[in-house]
This record gives C-alpha cells, structure tokens and sequence, in this order.
C-alpha cells in the first residue's frame, strides 16, 4: 500500500529552535561549506514548491520501495553503495560529462549491492535528471544523495525512483531529523542518517535509524580524519547497519572497514573518476563482513 503524508507533515520546513541533543552539545547551524550547502538547498526547496502538487502525484504514483534498501545491504560480505557523481568540493571536478544511467549500469556490472547519486547541483554539479535516469536503467535500490532540509526533496525522491535518502545529522536539530526520518519512512523511503561522532550516534538512534553512515570527512571544513570509521562504527548496534563514508579507494580501505564492523561501504570519487568502473567496483567486492560484538 502506497503511504501517504498529511499536509501538516508536507509543510514542514526548517525549525525556528535548535533543540540540544542528548548527551552532546547544544546543536547550532553548520558553517563553512555545509552551511553553504544548506543555505543553497532550501533556495532549491523554494522553487521546487511551485511545482509541489506534480511531484506529489508522481510519488504516489511509484511503487513502494519499502525495505528495498535494507535488504540489499544485508549480506555476508560487505556490501558496495556506489555513487554516481560529477564534482565535488575536496576534489573538484572528477567526470563532468558522466552519463548518470550508464554508469549506473556499469556498478550493477561490477557487483554494487546499492547505487547512490548525488543530485545536489551547486558544488557537486548532479541534478534530478541523474537520479531518473540511473532508475530508468538499473533494478537495484538507489540512495539519493542531497542536502535535504525539507519533506518536499523526500516526496520529489520518491517521484524520482530512490528507495533511500541521506538525512545529515550535523545539519538538522534533532526535531527536524526525527520529523524527516519519520516523514522518509511514511513515503516508503529509508534514511541513511549520517554522523561523525558519539553524540550524532546518539540522535540518529534517537530518529529510529536502521541504516547509519559514518562519515570520515567534517562537510564543515572538508577535512578528512581517518580514525573515525574505528572510532565510531563499533559502538553503532549490530541490528543497524553501519555504512562507511568517505576515502574508500581500494580493498585495503573496506577491509579496515569490514575490521571495524562496517557492513557496507559508499564509495563516490574513485569509482566517479575510474575509467573502467565495473572493474572498479568488482575489485571491491566479495570482502568479508564481520560484524560487530552485540
């Protein structure tokens, strides 16, 4: 049955209060480069309301893909989330002229288990359009990734054919996390809720999440600490699956994952910028999942 949301629950927008989650500091709005983002995202939202009344027919229209993603990420070794993407702040341009659907069959080919594209247009040069054209061309579930501040990008990733979408914990206060996480999973959505560190751990587990990205790189700064993934991955419960993001580019990166207790990881640069992405993909699968200590 497909789900539908309330009109409360479709004109919700960014919170007026920052709540201060539990066990942490209180929360306060990104700066740097993810404020940008941010800030960019809800003039996008702005524009995408006018259109509002289409993108929610179409998501209705889609099928559920309720529990799609979950159950592609559940394996024994670790799973590969590849991403499609053209740019992106750290390393600029990395394949401008990509064809979304095109390389999204090339993943499937290498034995990506999920696909993830980045539709966000200003600094990482994605679009809609990469979205529905990847789910034209492939089976797989596909995470979309974006800055999402608002419900409306979670009816229009529906619309568009994504089964999952990313929900950043350093960018919302815990209210607005839960209310998009809830409204993500009324759509048949499953959020990928991302963090860096023991507090987000605690606020993404407080939004019910059953999928958990730890993400090396601060989106603040863009800088990249590579002890977070062993640092933060094996206090993440067994029953949630634990995602690790962020500088992965050969095998010896997802067995250090899989020795954390990662059970898939998302890769965008290295398979974006390879010449050959099913061979770069396949040279990261059949890894070991280990799991980690209930």
């Amino acid at each position: 049955m497909t789900r539908t949301l309330s009109e409360a629950q479709l004109s919700r927008t960014t919170p007026e209060t920052q709540a201060t989650p539990s066990g942490g500091a209180p929360w306060a709005p990104p700066r740097g480069t993810l404020g940008e983002l941010l800030a960019a995202a809800r003039i996008r939202v702005a524009a995408l309301s006018a259109t509002r009344s289409q993108v929610e027919r179409a998501a209705a229209a889609r099928p559920s893909p309720e529990g799609r993603f979950v159950a592609a990420l559940r394996r024994a070794d670790v799973a590969v989330i590849a991403e499609v993407k053209r740019r992106s702040p750290s390393a600029g341009e990395l394949n401008g002229g990509i064809d979304a659907g095109d390389r999204g069959l090339a993943y499937v080919a290498g034995g990506a288990a999920a696909l993830s594209v980045l539709t966000e247009p200003t600094r990482f040069g994605g679009s809609a359009d990469d979205l529905r054209a990847v789910h034209a061309r492939v089976g797989i579930p596909i995470l979309r990734k974006d800055f999402i501040v608002d419900v409306l990008q979670l009816v229009e990733a529906r619309a568009l054919g994504a089964a999952a979408a990313l929900l950043i914990a350093r960018a919302l206060d815990q209210p607005h996390l839960v209310s998009l996480a809830d409204a993500a999973r009324e759509l048949g959505l499953e959020p990928l809720i991302e963090i860096r560190d023991a507090p987000e751990l605690a606020r993404a587990l407080a939004a019910g999440a059953r999928v958990i990205g730890v993400n090396s790189r601060d989106l603040e700064t863009l800088v990249v600490d590579a002890g977070t993934i062993a640092r933060v991955v094996p206090a993440i419960p067994p029953a949630v699956i634990a995602v690790a993001e962020s500088g992965m580019r050969d095998a010896a990166d997802v067995e250090r994952a899989a020795a954390a207790g990662a059970d898939a990881v998302l890769v965008g640069s290295a398979f974006s910028a390879a010449r050959d992405p099913t061979r770069a993909v396949a040279a990261l699968t059949g890894i070991p999942r280990l799991g980690r200590a209930g």
